[in-house]
């Protein structure tokens, strides 16, 4: 049915259900004919079933009418119409007037809607990340454990560090056994600064609901931040130790407080960018010299080759770089081939024919992984933030660092 026609009525005696249907059958039979007799438009499901509701009151009544109805807006209109023009149930007066037509299709709609709202917030309720829960969860077992190892790398851990569904990331054993004295068993160091992020921590952290990196207040802690980034470490959260402090050394309400403080990983990389104002880097003189006589290729049979120098719009572009996680890739001629995010570039290397890429400039770790990758692509250069994790130099490569190009 479309509509409800609803009716409320008075008569001027005590009646019953049966008349007062009566009445409105017989009082509206033949007034437009056939095809609005009220009997033949329930026959053929047009009209519904229709109720009646009686309320006596003293030697009156009053009372609710309802009747379904399946037409249009005209007819359902002209049948309401019809309705109240019933003056009579059985030998007494009586009078119809029209409440409201209720359109039951509009109503379905508001009840889905407000349903679907309710749907909504239970599910956004349900599903949405509240931080404090997070933490509650995080120093929930308070009862400190023994440290562990994790994955083929012996990586030091707390004993929940591969079950629990968070993880913490600290840089080293210290702090293990710091969190674990305050209850914190969640945890996995990655081994300080200089050590090569081993791809079972990359593994452990995308299978986690949420990954917190806490660093220590100081600069390493950003290196190593930078280095689980270019690893493709998932970290969702950055928490830091009060400037000059060491996660190792916290007591548990600074702890507490420090992991309370964390911010999403994009505002805190934002918040790094908009607080240090991009320093001003000069060539300093002994690096001109290591500039213009880096590793001369020495191949044989290739007597053309030459020492490497960086031109100084290149130099321009080095500037520019530190806190971006970004890098350039450029051919022979120092010509620009591609800007890459720094997670980016071994994909990108490793797609590249061979010799397409000579140089690559970029705001990230030089590891081992990579510097093999760019020694088989005949890369002549790598310049970065930092070396981390080599052992194996290949003479064809040139290995530099922005310390080593520029100071500020």
């Amino acid at each position: 049915m479309k509509y409800n026609i609803k009716l409320k009525f008075q008569v001027d005696g005590i009646v019953e259900k049966t008349d007062v249907i009566g009445a409105i059958f017989g009082q509206t039979e033949n007034l437009f004919g056939d095809e609005f007799d009220l009997r033949e438009l329930q026959d053929k499901g047009r009209l519904g079933r229709i109720t009646v509701e009686i309320y006596p009151k003293g030697n009156k009544a009053d009372g609710e009418v309802i009747i379904p109805s399946n037409l249009d807006r005209i007819e359902t209109a002209l049948i309401a119409s019809m309705v109240e023009s019933v003056e009579k149930v059985g030998p007494y007066n009586s009078k119809f007037e029209l409440v409201e037509v209720e359109d039951i299709r509009a109503e379905k709609l508001k009840k889905i809607i407000d349903r679907a709202k309710d749907i909504l917030t239970v599910w956004n309720r349900e599903k949405n990340l509240d931080i404090k829960e997070v933490l509650n969860e995080i120093s929930s077992a308070v009862k400190v454990g023994e440290i562990t190892e994790f994955g083929p790398d012996r990586l030091p851990a707390g004993p929940d560090a591969d079950k629990d569904p968070n993880l913490i990331i600290v840089e080293g054993r210290a702090d293990i056994i710091n969190l674990l004295r305050y209850g914190y068993r969640n945890t996995v160091a990655v081994g300080g600064a200089n050590s090569q992020i081993p791809d079972s921590l990359v593994t452990l952290s995308k299978n986690k609901r949420v990954v917190i990196a806490f660093l220590d207040g100081d600069h390493g802690g950003d290196l190593i931040l930078k280095e689980l980034i270019s690893h493709n470490v998932k970290v969702d959260y950055v928490a830091r130790a009060p400037v000059g402090r060491e996660v190792e050394e916290l007591t548990g309400k600074e702890i507490a407080k420090a992991l309370s403080n964390m911010v999403p990983l994009q505002q805190y990389l934002k918040r790094q960018e908009s607080s240090s104002a991009t320093p001003v880097l000069q060539i300093s003189e002994p690096a001109q010299v290591a500039v213009q006589t880096v590793v001369q290729q020495t191949v044989e049979k290739k007597p053309e080759q030459i020492s490497l120098s960086i031109p100084p719009q290149i130099l321009e572009e080095i500037k520019k770089l530190p806190g971006t996680l970004e890098g350039v890739m450029y051919n022979e001629a120092w010509e620009p081939i591609e800007k890459v995010q720094v997670r980016d570039i071994i994909p990108k290397l490793e797609s590249s024919e061979d010799g397409k890429v000579s140089y690559i400039i970029f705001d990230g770790v030089i590891t081992q992984r990579l510097l093999d990758l760019a020694s088989d692509k005949n890369v002549k250069l790598l310049a970065g933030a930092r070396i981390g994790g080599v052992n194996k130099r290949p003479k064809n490569v040139t290995l530099l660092t922005f310390s080593d190009i520029i100071t500020s």
